[in-house]
């Protein structure tokens, strides 16, 4: 399959990072985040506000800080009797702490991506990873950095080559064929599970001998 897209707007993040894939972990967040922000911290933010389709109906855990967070963030403000901004400020970070150490919102529904692997010789790569539910998998790669865009349900990456796994299962695999030598390839992984529930990794890199 082949999808192409372009920059939209700002909405768009161009993204060059050579890092393995970042996944929400933390219990707590250590600084201030607004619209444009990226990180683990922003994982564990979305993971934790998913929980609570009323406040975060689409689940989208990309590590990107876009609208629909925002969007996300001010439900959480009004709930919790905030000023609805949509940015993560002194007063909502500790409000967020405190719910996150206590466990205030249960688990999120979007598939939970771990133990992401690489093997690459000249012409190929093999993509490996795991999920805390049954989910599809589609590796999106290019020798350039890819770009990623929110939608409603679900998020546009670009890239030549999207290779799919239809099956739904908590192990993938994905091989990726006629790659060029000596060449830095730019991936992630996108996992769909059986409700529609998206989950992204951050970008990294692997590469050909």
């Amino acid at each position: 399959m082949t999808k192409k897209t372009g920059l939209i707007a700002a909405s768009v993040i161009s993204l060059l990072i050579i890092a393995a894939p970042v996944l929400a972990s933390a219990n707590a967040l250590n600084r201030q985040l607004d619209i444009g922000m990226s990180g683990s911290d922003v994982s564990a933010l979305q993971t934790f506000l998913a929980g609570d389709a009323n406040v975060y109906p689409q689940g989208l855990i990309t590590g990107y800080f876009g609208t629909l967070t925002s969007a996300a963030v001010s439900n959480f403000q009004t709930l919790n009797g905030i000023a609805s901004v949509g940015r993560v400020g002194p007063q909502t970070l500790s409000v967020l702490n405190l719910q996150m150490g206590n466990g205030g919102v249960s688990g999120a529904t979007a598939p939970t991506i771990s133990s992401v692997t690489t093997n690459a010789s000249q012409n190929s790569a093999t993509v490996n990873w795991n999920t805390d539910q049954a989910s599809k998998g589609v590796v999106y790669y290019s020798n350039s950095p890819l770009t990623l865009y929110e939608r409603t349900n679900s998020v546009d990456v670009s890239g030549n080559t999207v290779m799919t796994d239809t099956n739904y299962r908590t192990a993938q695999s994905v091989a990726l064929s006629n790659l060029q030598g000596h060449t830095t390839y730019y991936y992630l992984v996108y996992t769909t599970d059986q409700a529609g529930n998206v989950s992204v990794t951050w970008p990294a890199t692997f590469q050909t001998i």
